[in-house]
């Protein structure tokens, strides 16, 4: 049975674990294909702390983490009331299709709606085939023209 709460990032172990999977998505195609530089994992968690509306929900089987999503509240002028974007989730590659993926994105919806949010947003590389599988399969859906994501590092 997975089971899915709020991190505790002041907690050590919920800050590893947060860190560990953030890592092993980094490292795989879906990611940068490279591990976390070492001061992005320095900075992970107290940035995630620091930051007033960002939510990271931790997915459990018994004691062991298998899953990470790190959600961020934002707010759409369209639609006037706050949305909730799925910034990063990833699940170990032992745990994938097991249902910690749609674990972790129930919790999220269900979050986004007792705080009165219009939707649940994510972005997804369009190679990542097992990822947009399952985010349709949960009712996500494309928008009829392509969203170019663009950006420029600082």
């Amino acid at each position: 049975m997975i089971r899915v709460r709020t991190a505790d990032l002041e907690n050590e172990a919920d800050a590893q674990a947060v860190v560990t999977l953030i890592d092993g998505y980094a490292r795989g195609p879906g990611g940068q294909s490279a591990p976390l530089a070492e001061q992005a994992r320095e900075q992970l968690v107290p940035g995630l702390r620091a930051h007033p509306r960002v939510t990271v929900l931790l997915a459990f089987q018994d004691a062991r983490p298998l899953g990470v999503a790190v959600l961020v509240e934002n707010f759409s002028t369209f639609a006037g009331r706050p949305f909730l974007n799925v910034h990063d989730l990833a699940v170990d590659a032992s745990a994938q299709g097991r249902g910690v993926g749609t674990a972790l994105l129930a919790e999220a919806e269900r979050l986004a709606r007792s705080r009165g949010c219009c939707k649940v947003t994510l972005e997804v590389h369009g190679t990542n085939e097992g990822a947009k599988r399952l985010y349709t399969r949960l009712g996500f859906e494309s928008l009829d023209e392509p969203d170019y994501y663009l950006t420029r590092k600082l």
